[in-house]
């Protein structure tokens, strides 16, 4: 296993765990994962995109969230509509609007393309309420995330040389002062 492989599956353990915890996602939950390869290797988002990393990253994603019963899903990148790779069960049981591409490394990302390799029945949503989100190199994610969005600074704070971010939601808390919340 390569050191970069070995970092990527630490990070996203960290954070996954990180998420659960702090976010009380329950088993079943969706966290979702926007990443850029290119800000992972240094390049701007969009301009270096590397397809092993992509592999790796996916990879460790899927077996982090296995590893706390939650579901992953994979933001694209704007060519294709910032669009969510998923299981198609996933998409069938959140009731998602399925649409119809393959994403890859240059049109989707490299994260994705690889995600979709990886899933046993991969399918493409055009968008999803997730119960968080974990983002690496600022491809904001945060337009996947159920309101309301709460940040979380993970305790890894980087991916080869891109910054990771992260929310998780929490319900609304609505009905002013004379509110009582449980």
């Amino acid at each position: 296993m390569s050191t970069f492989e070995l970092e990527a599956e630490a990070a996203l353990a960290a954070c996954v765990e990180e998420l659960c915890e702090r976010g009380k996602i329950e088993q079943g939950g969706i966290i979702v994962l926007g990443c850029s390869t290119s800000e992972v290797a240094g390049a701007q988002i969009g301009h270096g995109s590397v397809p092993a990393y992509g592999e790796m990253i996916a990879s460790a994603m899927l077996k982090a969230c296995r590893a706390h019963s939650v579901h992953a899903a994979f933001q694209c990148c704007e060519h294709l509509n910032r669009a969510i790779v998923l299981e198609k069960e996933d998409l069938t049981r959140l009731g998602l609007v399925q649409v119809h591409a393959v994403p890859q490394p240059k049109a989707g990302g490299s994260v994705p393309a690889a995600a979709w390799k990886q899933l046993h029945t991969p399918a493409l949503a055009l968008r999803i309420q997730a119960d968080a989100a974990i983002d690496i190199g600022d491809t904001l994610v945060g337009m996947h995330i159920r309101p309301v969005a709460v940040p979380l600074r993970p305790s890894v704070r980087q991916l080869g040389s891109a910054r990771i971010v992260m929310a998780y939601s929490r319900l609304p808390l609505i009905g002013g002062e004379r509110a009582v919340y449980a």
